[in-house]
């Protein structure tokens, strides 16, 4: 099974040549490259040299031996109404995928239309909406050659101030999203952590989905209160109720570390050290899936 981690934080303090170096020599196998600074239109994502520099930053992780399995579209971006998914997201994350197929990713995480709205009373809405956004990212997939990964959401309760339940975060919806699309260029990313915020047991949505619709994953821990996203064994997740569901369902995709708050207050000269460590952490739980096959 393929070990990543995403580049965030890494590439915030060290820029992204530097963190390709950083992850290998960690001994990841691959980098889930993380496009969330496009959020800026003014990001140099969006100038025409950017195409050139991913045939460069993939050269350089393919002389380290890596691959670029994974990617996250931005998603920090204003969608105040249905317009503006055309207007305002849909540029942006097209332009993500497209510079994410240079870079030779396969899975490209978009993030559904969820905060337009609540989402208590307006599930249908809002499974209406997400229809039509991902059945217009599909030509660029054909285009591009990259699959698009919908993920299981949480949302804070405008009220009591805590965290709810949102966009396909019950595995009833997730699959019904995924069935209703019926594409293959559409496929599902199980946030693990997101899991445990919203009160689903992780393991439990993990066989209700099953690798049908479960393509890849984000792994990462919690309190089950804040979305610390800290590595495995550092919240309060049940990580060997989870690789024994991984297991059950012969789980095929790749394990795809979204923990990279480990680094946020770490100091810079050791952040490659914790790097190594996630490694040893990601490489257990992989013995675990195994072993409990």
């Amino acid at each position: 099974m393929i070990l990543s981690t995403q580049t965030d934080l890494l590439a915030k303090a060290f820029g992204y040549e530097k963190t390709v170096e950083i992850i290998a020599d960690a001994g990841f196998d691959a980098i889930d490259f993380s496009f969330f600074e496009m959020d800026d239109n003014n990001h140099p994502f969006y100038n025409d040299d950017a195409e050139d520099y991913m045939r460069k930053l993939r050269a350089l992780a393919e002389s380290k031996g890596l691959t670029f399995n994974q990617a996250h579209a931005p998603f920090g971006f204003p969608a105040d109404a249905e317009a503006d998914i055309e207007n305002k997201v849909l540029p942006k994350v097209t332009r993500a995928m497209k510079l994410a197929s240079i870079l030779g990713v396969k899975i490209i995480v978009v993030h559904p239309i969820h905060h337009i709205v609540p989402y208590k009373g307006n599930e249908k809405l809002l499974f209406d909406l997400n229809m039509k956004y991902y059945r217009a990212l599909i030509p660029y997939c054909e285009e591009y050659n990259i699959k698009v990964a919908t993920e299981n959401m949480w949302c804070r309760d405008r009220l009591r101030g805590c965290i709810d339940h949102d966009t396909c975060s019950r595995a009833e919806e997730f699959n019904a999203y995924l069935d209703e699309l019926n594409s293959p260029w559409i496929v599902g990313c199980l946030d693990l952590g997101h899991c445990g915020l919203v009160g689903e047991d992780a393991a439990e949505m993990i066989r209700a989905m099953g690798n049908k619709h479960i393509k890849a994953l984000h792994v990462h821990d919690n309190d089950h209160k804040a979305d610390l996203h800290v590595p495995p064994f550092y919240g309060k997740m049940d990580w060997v109720a989870i690789t024994k569901a991984l297991a059950d369902i012969d789980y095929q995709g790749d394990f795809t570390f979204e923990s990279d708050c480990i680094y946020s207050n770490m100091p810079d000269d050791f952040k490659n050290e914790a790097s190594k460590y996630m490694v040893k952490i990601g490489r257990k739980l992989i013995k675990m899936i195994e072993g409990a096959k």
